[in-house]
């Protein structure tokens, strides 16, 4: 008997001491997705990837109630454009993350002694491409919210919280920061290098 009412007392007391289901962190809305979203100095293919997928559903999510915005929103125009950035600044970060993922099996030269290895280059070389190009996607995607946040009725409006996204959105519509040339380049040097690849032989070395 006395067993058990010390069981019982044990229970109730880490009933109380310990966090119930109800406190534990949910992940719902965009900002709690963008949060989970982090960069590492030396980035492997699995933190490209685990990015890529948070950044994806903060996409793809609602927004949070205004009060739990990333920046202080006290009227609805500074909500609506919050709302453009925010969305803006995610399909950028999806961009940079591609390139990230995309450089990880970029092969910048191609070497007259890497004809041994020619296929295996050959198939991370379109991996590289594939991530590049669907860097496009994002890009169009980023300019067209970078747009709607710089309509008229905002010119003198500034989410001054973020300022960094308002400094990415007036390098946008101001042509200063130009992902398309940036995706343009990569693949036009990839395919030359591909190329090269493809044209090696056994008596390449």
């Amino acid at each position: 008997m006395k067993n058990c009412l010390k069981l019982l007392t044990l229970a109730l007391v880490l009933a109380f001491i310990l966090p119930s289901g109800t406190d534990a962190y949910v992940v719902k809305y965009k900002e709690d997705y963008y949060k989970l979203y982090h960069v590492h100095y030396a980035q492997a293919p699995d933190d490209c990837i685990e990015n890529i997928w948070w950044l994806e559903q903060a996409v793809k999510a609602d927004f949070a109630n205004p009060l739990y915005a990333m920046a202080k929103i006290e009227t609805h125009e500074q909500w609506e454009k919050y709302r453009f950035l925010f969305q803006m600044h995610v399909n950028l970060k999806l961009l940079e993350q591609h390139l990230r993922l995309g450089r990880v099996y970029d092969k910048q030269v191609a070497y007259f002694y890497d004809a041994p290895w020619k296929d295996e280059y050959l198939r991370n070389l379109e991996k590289a491409k594939t991530c590049y190009e669907a860097g496009y996607y994002y890009w169009r995607e980023a300019k067209l919210w970078a747009e709607k946040a710089s309509i008229s009725q905002y010119n003198f409006l500034y989410i001054t919280d973020l300022q960094n996204w308002e400094d990415e959105r007036e390098r946008i519509v101001t042509s200063e920061l130009d992902y398309q040339k940036t995706l343009d380049r990569e693949i036009a040097r990839l395919d030359k290098v591909m190329a090269q690849y493809q044209e090696m032989d056994g008596k390449s070395y």
